[in-house]
């Protein structure tokens, strides 16, 4: 039996194996060794999209809905291909303006509004209360189901158990701690928690591996296999429907609605921003994650709809939850080893979720909402502590504590009211408001701050009308009279049919006046009036991020400043030494020697303000930054002017680019030019020399027999008529040579004439053979010919291919030795044409020797000079002969085993299709 505390000792230790993770990322990263620059770690992280609303929630869904638990990781799946131009602008934003956080975003995104980081900040807190709670009640639940085994009971309403024997309290108070100890260890300049991601990623893997481990026992355990357990599913009436679409009232536009909601929450979700952009490392991360994290999806999906099914079928008639099927399903078989790993991998998809989403929102609410509080007040200015860092780290902590406990809180009133999808999706939609503001600030310069202002706070309103209150009427804690009557009596106002719009479930409804309202309000507003400096300096670093030598945020501020001042300002919010160590730094990047003597220049301003915006945010920071700097404010005529000139600079920079890209194209043309030069000079030299080489032999033969017979009349006739025959060999030997000179000449100019018409490679071969066969008879070598019956007809020269043989059969005589020489001739159809081999018993070719014959055969020249008797000019006339036809020549050989030289004449269109330079 597995009681309370074996699970409690078994959830400890895993707990402690992902700060043992996390530990080790941190060390890693301080010793300059970060295991998170990694795509796969990075691709990994972003599966804490998966909490146990996948890993329970899933299957409750699809056993209520079947296929309506796909549009959640469709949306995310579909959005994805779209992440590197979106999601790759985003970190690039990040990164340049050193963003901590959504609000951050946005804030920084209008002007570095206060107020406007405050709103979101407070929408994301309220939002993500429901989903935090779904995490809680989903641990809760499977803790007291699995505290039962080998029974299984459902856990008893929550209103029935006292708050302090509620075990609920005690998981968010364990998870709280463990947050902090993830999360708040120290306060980063940089937001970075390399720790974290690595932890988020393993907890990732054991979530989806122990998930697939349930999937497979249930369809192949407790089932024969998929075919199986669809079959008897089909038997059931109740069950027939769920392997539909149209299951449980998902029709097309619920299913639009749930796709549309789940492609925001994935980029929008504070925890999916903070491991998307915040903790990125690299931007090229992002190619890895675009096709690892819809296969992530992809997997632990696989077995949602058997698991559900297996459920429905194995606990009909039985009061059994169908979000607890994962873990029940085990339980019911008495395999209670698997049911604890199920638990386990539960509370990892929970603590992952619960641990990243709560150190964005504390990190908000530090930045956000206590910061601005603080600086209004001036009680920052009031404390006598050098260093505030451990103040901003006890704002965090405590931060973490409450957003905890309302969620445990929102728990206890309204979690027992919907199931566990339904939970998700309340938070889903919440953050789907900042999709305008912020995919309208990345792309539309004329977004202001009141518009984002008018957007947000209008979808916010409608979200808390439409779904957040009916979550609680629904629970008993309000009203249920204005569900049916509307608010104050009027139908239009129900708040799940708002404005009398039917036919859509009510997370569709919600979502889709909430948006319509944000959007509208977004517009409407910014289109009012002109941004003012502020905004119009920010949408240009957020709209214009990609192009190169934009204006910083330096380049927008004038004014003076003392480093003596900037200096002990960050050193009170990071600590004296780390502000110290950055400033040497970036004293160094500037080339000066200490930070003492640095420049109290418009750049040092910026870098200071992006400093702190990686501690306390970007409004803050400005804020802080402009307490102890004299700033001259900037009118938007001068703001416009500095774009201006700034976008001047950049098309400037740009025509430069080009410029330089231009003559460097140029340079490379010119000197490949120049190598072609020298290259053709040699080759004209090799060329002459073979040319050379090649009459040199016939003249001389031809001096030498006329001078005999002109200085010895007294040969006798034989002799006389022997010297003439040799003559005369030798004089159409020669006249052959200069006729190949003059064709290849042609040949390579493309003056050669070329009388195509339909021959068969069989006529070329006998007509060859029958030309040299008293050569073959003089020199006592065997000739075989293998030839097909019927060959396809060929476009082409008859009179050259006929060269082109007599030059291969030449060649092939001359290698092999008198009276003991074969020569086989080979006729073959294959897929890429017409093959010919002309197959020898000479000496054969070693690899030196036939890296020469390549090497002239590509530049079109003697191919065996280094060889005693040479080929002559014939090879390279037949290579040029082969592949105007769109074919190719090559040899094979090896020492001692002959040599085969061969040629290919293709059958399609290159060898059908007359010449036009003939």
């Amino acid at each position: 039996m597995l009681t309370g505390t074996t699970i409690g000792f078994a959830s400890f230790l895993y707990l402690l194996l992902l700060f043992a993770v996390a530990y080790f990322g941190d060390k890693r990263a301080d010793a300059g060794r970060s295991i998170i620059a990694n795509p796969t770690i990075y691709a990994l992280s972003l599966a804490v999209f998966c909490t146990t609303w996948t890993y329970y929630g899933s299957v409750g869904r699809a056993a209520s809905s079947g296929l309506g638990f796909v549009p959640i990781f469709l949306g995310p799946t579909l959005v994805v291909a779209l992440w590197w131009f979106v999601m790759l602008k985003m970190v690039r934003i990040g990164k340049a303006n050193r963003i901590t956080s959504i609000a951050d975003f946005i804030a920084s995104r209008y002007g570095k509004s206060h107020l406007l980081g405050g709103l979101v900040t407070v929408i994301a807190v309220l939002g993500v209360i429901p989903y935090i709670a779904l995490q809680l009640k989903a641990v809760s639940s499977s803790f007291t189901i699995l505290t039962f085994y080998p029974a299984i009971v459902m856990p008893a309403k929550v209103d029935s158990v006292p708050w302090l024997a509620d075990t609920t309290l005690y998981i968010a108070l364990i998870m709280a701690a463990f947050t902090i100890l993830f999360g708040t260890r120290h306060l980063d300049a940089t937001e970075r928690h390399e720790g974290l991601v690595a932890a988020v990623a393993f907890e990732s893997v054991v979530k989806l591996v122990i998930f697939m481990a349930v999937g497979l026992y249930v369809t192949f355990g407790i089932f024969d296999g998929f075919g199986d357990l669809f079959s008897r599913a089909a038997q059931h009436a109740d069950l027939q429907g769920l392997m539909h679409m149209g299951a449980g009232g998902n029709g097309y536009g619920n299913w639009f609605a749930l796709t549309l909601l789940s492609m925001l929450a994935v980029m929008f979700l504070p925890r999916q921003f903070q491991v998307a952009v915040v903790e990125n490392v690299n931007e090229n991360h992002l190619r890895r994650a675009i096709w690892l994290f819809p296969l992530y999806l992809l997997l632990i999906n696989i077995f949602v709809l058997p698991i559900a099914l297996g459920g429905q079928m194995l606990f009909a008639g039985q009061s059994v939850d169908a979000d607890t099927f994962v873990l029940t399903l085990p339980m019911a078989h008495g395999h209670g080893w698997l049911a604890l790993l199920v638990f386990i991998g539960g509370l990892s998809a929970a603590s992952g979720m619960v641990i990243v989403e709560t150190i964005a929102l504390s990190t908000m609410v530090c930045n956000d909402l206590v910061m601005p509080l603080l600086l209004r007040y001036r009680w920052l200015a009031l404390q006598g502590q050098e260093d505030l860092s451990g103040v901003l780290l006890g704002i965090r902590r405590g931060a973490i504590v409450l957003i905890l406990l309302l969620g445990y809180l929102y728990f206890r009133l309204a979690g027992e009211a919907h199931a566990l999808v339904s939970i998700g999706l309340i938070s889903f939609a919440a953050v789907a408001q900042f999709a305008p503001a912020m995919l309208g600030g990345m792309y539309w310069r004329g977004g202001t701050r009141s518009g984002a202002l008018a957007g947000l706070s209008g979808g916010f309103a409608v979200w808390l009308y439409t779904l957040l209150l009916p979550s609680f009427a629904k629970s008993g804690w309000l009203p249920g009279d204005f569900l049916q009557n509307g608010l104050w009596g009027f139908e239009l106002l129900r708040p799940q049919e708002l404005f009398g719009l039917q036919g859509l479930d009510p997370m569709a409804n919600g979502l889709f006046w909430s948006l319509l309202a944000n959007i509208g309000g977004y517009i409407c507003v910014s289109l009012m009036r002109r941004p003012n400096a502020a905004e119009a300096g920010q949408a240009t670093l957020f709209v214009d991020v990609f192009k190169q030598g934009g204006p910083s945020g330096g380049a927008l501020w004038r004014g003076s400043a003392q480093v003596g001042d900037l200096l002990p300002l960050i050193g009170r919010i990071i600590g004296p030494e780390r502000a110290r160590s950055v400033f040497a730094d970036y004293a160094r990047s500037r080339g000066v020697a200490s930070v003492d003597v640095l420049p109290a220049d418009a750049g040092l301003v910026h870098f200071a303000e992006a400093t702190l915006a990686g501690a306390i945010g970007s409004a803050s920071a400005r804020v802080m930054v402009a307490s102890v700097v004299k700033e001259e404010p900037l009118g938007l005529d001068e703001v416009m002017n500095i774009l201006d000139e700034a976008s001047q600079v950049r098309a400037y920079s740009k025509r430069l680019e080009e410029k330089s890209l231009e003559l460097e194209a140029a340079t490379r043309e010119l000197r490949g030019a120049n190598d072609r030069l020298k290259e053709l000079d040699r080759l004209k030299d090799d060329f002459m020399s073979s040319v050379t080489h090649e009459l040199r032999t016939p003249l001389t033969s031809i001096r030498a027999f006329s001078e005999m017979l002109l200085e010895d009349p007294k040969i006798d006739l034989e002799d006389r008529k022997r010297f003439l025959g040799i003559i005369v060999s030798e004089t159409e030997r020669l006249t052959r040579l200069v006729n190949q000179v003059l064709d290849m000449a042609k040949i390579e100019s493309g003056h050669a004439e070329w009388h195509n018409g339909e021959i068969k490679l069989v006529e070329i071969i006998e007509q060859a053979v029958a030309s040299t066969s008293q050569l073959f008879k003089d020199k006592g070598v065997a000739l075989e010919m293998n030839l097909p019956a019927s060959v396809p007809t060929l476009l082409a020269d008859r009179d050259r291919l006929v060269q082109v043989m007599l030059n291969l059969l030449s060649n092939a005589v001359k290698f092999v030795e008198r009276g003991k020489g074969r020569v086989a001739v080979t006729l073959a159809q294959t897929g890429e044409g017409m093959r010919v081999d002309v197959r020898d018993n000479g000496p054969g070719l070693t690899p030196e020797e036939q890296l020469i014959v390549f090497e002239k055969f590509r530049q079109g020249g003697n191919t065996m000079t280094d060889k005693p008797q040479g080929t002559g000019l014939g090879l390279p006339i037949s290579r040029q002969i082969v592949e105007h036809y769109g074919g190719r020549l090559w040899v094979e050989s090896a020492p001692g085993e002959g040599a085969t030289f061969s040629f290919l004449m293709p059958c399609g269109k290159s060898a059908e299709t007359p010449d036009e330079a003939g």
